[in-house]
């Protein structure tokens, strides 16, 4: 275990997390809504510091990201423990439950780890929550900035201003979660609407984020809600991708899978706010390629992971538009 950043002590040995909004009262003895940061007479530790449950070479696009680095390989890292309480979670198996089996790495030998894999851009934290991982996450992000590394946060924006602050200057991409557009279905998932629309207003400031925002049937699918969230998403940036992914049935929920139908017309409506929309795990080539903004050539084709690059520059070859991608 590790001393935890971010929290202070109260009376009677309990201590305030201040790590994310959940601002968790914690008792000795006791973990918060988390389930990685325990109150141990009177200091609050991090219990997945350095305990790593999942690595892979994962395409750049699984992330997804669109467009940074598109067509190239990062470093995947995952722990367990998540601030949220998802229904539907794609991995609940390290997410929803800690007893998980890890393999102990420090900082400096997970970086050593990625520099050693052939064709790796850098790292991503992912899988689980990443925030919630937080101390380890910082000291990575550190050392990784200086050995030349990408840094890449896949998150579900929950996360107190302070400490999004700290670590933002070493992240150069994120995915961050928006998981609807309305504040009912984040109580279901003990979060708030409010908080992570503000982490996404931040983050647009410091680094490349792309969104993604999985279509549920009944319960943030409505085409009204689609509208009202692309139509902020465009006043905060127009070029931010949106990606919408189709459910399936996971975890606690077993409705049935998202019609593909849903997912294109959230794209067609969607494209009215935004210069790029994207519908992932299923097959549509339209809406997997990236096209200029100005004059609808494309410019990336994708058929799932496998990519093909019609660009040679920075900029489009037909009308010379200066392109929204990181390359």
């Amino acid at each position: 275990m590790k001393e935890a950043m971010f929290y202070k002590k109260m009376e009677e040995d309990s201590v305030i997390c201040e790590l994310c909004p959940h601002h968790c009262r914690i008792k000795n003895g006791f973990h918060g809504i988390c389930k990685v940061r325990k109150n141990v007479r009177g200091v609050l530790y991090t219990e997945n510091y350095s305990k790593i449950s999942s690595w892979a070479m994962d395409p750049i696009e699984k992330k997804p990201l669109y467009h940074f680095y598109p067509g190239s390989y990062i470093f995947s890292v995952g722990s367990f423990g998540c601030n949220f309480r998802c229904k539907f979670c794609q991995n609940w198996q390290i997410a929803q439950i800690t007893e998980v089996p890890t393999e102990v790495v420090n900082p400096s030998e997970l970086v050593q780890i990625a520099k050693s894999q052939k064709g790796n851009i850098g790292i991503a934290f992912t899988y689980n929550e990443p925030s919630i991982w937080y101390e380890y996450v910082y000291d990575v992000v550190k050392i990784s900035k200086k050995e030349g590394l990408k840094t890449v946060l896949v998150t579900n924006g929950f996360i107190e201003e302070q400490p999004l602050r700290e670590i933002l200057p070493y992240i150069d991409a994120m995915n961050i979660d928006l998981k609807a557009f309305k504040e009912d279905f984040y109580r279901d998932t003990l979060g708030r609407l409010s908080n992570v629309l503000k982490t996404i207003e931040i983050c647009k400031n410091y680094c490349h984020v792309e969104i993604t925002t999985l279509l549920i049937p009944g319960l943030n699918d409505e085409e009204e809600e689609i509208e009202q969230l692309a139509k902020w998403l465009s006043s905060v940036d127009k070029k931010i991708p949106l990606h919408f992914s189709r459910y399936f049935p996971n975890y606690k929920l077993n409705i049935p899978p998202t019609p593909i139908e849903k997912v294109k017309k959230a794209r067609l409506i969607a494209k009215k706010y935004l210069y790029y929309v994207y519908t992932g795990n299923i097959d549509d080539e339209e809406g997997s390629t990236t096209y200029c903004k100005r004059c609808g050539e494309p410019l990336i084709k994708r058929n799932y992971y496998n990519v093909k690059k019609l660009i040679k520059g920075k900029v489009c070859e037909k009308c010379k538009e200066k392109l929204d991608i990181v390359i």
